[in-house]
């Protein structure tokens, strides 16, 4: 007998089964986002120690951000299909070999090409988010969410004085020994904790859906990632965001067209799903203009207007951030019960924009920072929290991975324009223009946060139909339609 359950079922999953399912996909999702700050506190020091120029030295960070974004919304619909708990054991599989070669690469190549497998990992944290919602009653689904969602942030933050202490006391390869250990323990315990819960639609891969994302994704991305060292309106810059550009319209076409497509436009231009996203992009980059601007202003020193701490001090005053985004995962839930996730994002952008509205108008010291930066990690908790529940309330059971991938896609293009705009900004100044242009950079992340809020605001309200409902099918009937197209459904199973 096939099982199809609502989203008001309570779990087949006992309650400590339940507890240890979402503390190992926090864990997974904070190893996979770890990855992304490694070389971070020692990327200034890439070009001597791999004695290659800094253009090259840069596609050691720019490679992981690109399969990040192309591995996230494939890794999702692939979950969909053949099981969110396999495509997660996989990721993480990866990710383990993409550390292996980091840490025993010896030069350039190597590590680029083990950067670029370690960015395929952060596919986990949409899919764990799906997977909470086929293991965890519905009473305690938000928390849940909150708690995996907020690792996107958490393992960010963690990980900078976890780098900073490894590489000032070891090898700087010892990152990659550890982040192997982490990425080897987090796929272990996936195996003998996570059960193999939900459906699965099953079906043919959209191999044309996903080489055309890639090729948009991945044009558009290095034109913004890399505007800076090329030149925005260099022919490199240009050809890039032209090729993306044209890629992601004969994309759209072909994926209107495909019966099981990669990415369902249809449903992800729904007004709630669409503006959920839009959403996410400004708060991606509200989060990042904070990310880039607080480690220079710490760093930088008294002369130019910075406040002059080392790389472990500044890393220590904004680790608490993380925590914030931790502590706020018990309470993201509770109000997202009460009041419902669309109130629970306009909180999180509200709170980010009285945090910016601070630094706009105070003279920052270091214990400021340290204030500011966690208020804008208790935004981001709360915004983090909602976003997957609003996109679940939008999508049937079936697409869930997808659309979650999808809105962490969009995150993280938010994340990627702050990086370059900020950058940007940062490259251009110089000596006592440095007080401006943090004071820029802080009204942009005002703005991005005031932009969520309103369109947080706009969202409409929306119920969610699970899949049989969606199509005015008993579960029963959906069961036996699925197999008639060739569709997989599986019993929910406790291992």
């Amino acid at each position: 007998m096939h099982v199809v359950t609502s989203d008001a079922s309570p779990s087949p999953y006992s309650r400590a089964r339940q507890n240890l399912v979402v503390a190992v996909l926090a864990f997974a999702g904070m190893g996979a986002a770890f990855m992304q700050t490694i070389l971070i506190p020692i990327q200034s020091e890439l070009p001597e120690l791999l004695g290659a120029p800094p253009a090259d030295t840069a596609w050691v960070i720019t490679v992981t951000l690109l399969t990040a974004a192309v591995a996230t919304p494939i890794a999702g619909k692939l979950g969909d299909m053949y099981g969110k708990r396999k495509i997660a054991i996989i990721l993480m599989g990866i990710l383990v070999l993409g550390s292996l070669i980091c840490a025993l690469s010896p030069g350039l190549t190597g590590l680029i090409v083990g950067r670029a497998l370690q960015g395929t990992g952060m596919g986990v944290i949409p899919l764990g988010i799906s997977l909470l919602r086929d293991v965890v009653d519905a009473r305690r689904l938000g928390t849940s969410i909150a708690l995996v969602s907020a690792t996107l942030g958490v393992g960010g933050a963690i990980g900078l004085p976890i780098s900073a202490v490894v590489t000032q006391n070891f090898d700087w390869q010892m990152l990659f020994v550890l982040s192997t250990v982490v990425a080897a323990i987090a796929m272990i315990l996936i195996i003998a904790v996570v059960p193999a819960a939900g459906t699965r639609t099953g079906g043919r891969v959209d191999l044309g859906g996903a080489v055309g994302l890639a090729i948009g994704l991945v044009g558009v991305l290095l034109a913004i990632s890399q505007g800076n060292t090329w030149g925005w309106t260099s022919a490199a810059t240009l050809s890039s965001a032209g090729i993306g550009i044209v890629a992601f319209g004969l994309w759209g076409w072909y994926e209107l067209r495909q019966e099981n497509p990669l990415v369902d436009l249809r449903v992800s231009v729904k007004p709630s799903v669409l503006t959920t996203n839009l959403a996410a992009v400004a708060m991606g980059f509200a989060l990042f203009s904070s990310n880039i601007a607080f480690p220079q202003l710490l760093e930088l020193p008294d002369a130019v207007g910075g406040l002059g701490l080392g790389l472990l001090p500044a890393s220590l005053v904004l680790m608490p951030s993380g925590l914030a985004m931790l502590a706020m995962s018990p309470i993201a839930g509770r109000i997202e019960r009460s009041v419902g996730p669309r109130p629970l994002l306009v909180a999180g952008a509200s709170v980010i924009a009285v945090a910016y509205l601070v630094c706009v108008f105070a003279d920052l010291q270091v214990w400021h920072i340290a204030v500011v930066n966690t208020i804008i990690g208790i935004g981001i908790g709360l915004g983090y929290a909602a976003m997957p529940a609003l996109i679940m309330n939008a999508v049937p059971r079936s697409e869930t991975g997808a659309a979650n991938g999808l809105n962490t896609l969009m995150r993280a293009f938010g994340t990627t324009v702050a990086s370059a705009v900020v950058g940007a900004i940062l490259a251009g100044a110089t000596g006592s223009n440095m007080t401006s242009s943090f004071s820029i950079i802080f009204v942009m992340g005002l703005i991005a946060a005031i932009a969520c809020a309103v369109l947080a605001f706009l969202i409409p309200h929306g119920k969610h139909r699970d899949a049989a409902a969606d199509h005015d099918v008993a579960p029963s009937e959906a069961d036996s339609a699925a197999h008639t197209e060739g569709s997989k459904v599986l019993p929910l199973n406790r291992h």
